[in-house]
């Protein structure tokens, strides 16, 4: 027979062995429900995001499935970018791209760009932001409708000079005691505009035809 104490301290370290596995395991199976359902909530909070730009009736397709990675200068970043294709019965009708303004007053600013077949801007909406509160905030719609005023305008309306706020002598407004934000905003989408120019054909040509391949294949 084993002697008194180290019988109860191989009992003691059994029951441990044994919680520390139950515990695991609970934590195991806690961050993977966990993790499903951050997943769902950012999914959902995507589609949220990309709905507030494009109409409804604009595209019949899920954005998040018809999705391209892209990296561009003028796209802010070296690193690829998600962009969105939105078509309608087969055709694309839009993309929303995503691009930073690496220049803003407290650090980069990350954009979504929506950008119609026809080179206008479907909308813009800022996804973060480091911006002082109450100045550079007003970015972001929740604080102020100043970024619906790019819906409608393209590259060539305003002309290359419109493309800067008024301080610049351009046709976007910029907020009091903060101008270095919407400068930066300002040029980030006009970068995004002359983006989709010189790419048009490679952003709207070829995923539409391989979609529409797709879909015209025969059940086998």
């Amino acid at each position: 027979m084993l002697p008194e104490i180290p019988r109860s301290m191989l009992k003691n370290s059994l029951l441990l062995g044994l919680f520390a596995i139950a515990t695991v395991g609970v934590v195991a199976v806690t961050q993977q429900g966990t993790a499903e359902r951050i997943q769902v909530a950012e999914r959902e909070a995507q589609v949220r995001a990309l709905a507030e730009i494009l109409p409804a009736d604009s595209y019949d397709n899920h954005l998040l499935d018809n999705s391209l990675q892209l990296s561009d200068p003028l796209l802010g970043s070296a690193r690829p970018l998600p962009a969105y294709l939105a078509l309608k019965g087969g055709q694309p009708s839009a993309i929303i791209l995503q691009a930073i303004a690496p220049d803003g007053y407290s650090g980069s600013i990350r954009l979504l760009v929506g950008i119609h077949a026809d080179g206008r801007l479907a909308g813009v909406r800022v996804l973060a932001h480091k911006e002082t509160p109450g100045l550079g905030d007003k970015i972001d719609l929740a604080k102020s409708p100043w970024v619906l005023a790019f819906t409608g305008k393209s590259l060539t309306d305003p002309d290359q000079a419109g493309w800067a706020v008024k301080k610049d002598q351009g046709a976007f407004d910029q907020f009091a005691g903060a101008t270095i934000t919407p400068r930066a905003v300002v040029k980030a989408v006009h970068h995004a505009l002359q983006y989709f120019d010189a790419h048009r054909a490679e952003l709207l040509g070829q995923p539409a035809a391989a979609q529409a391949a797709a879909e015209q294949e025969p059940e086998q």
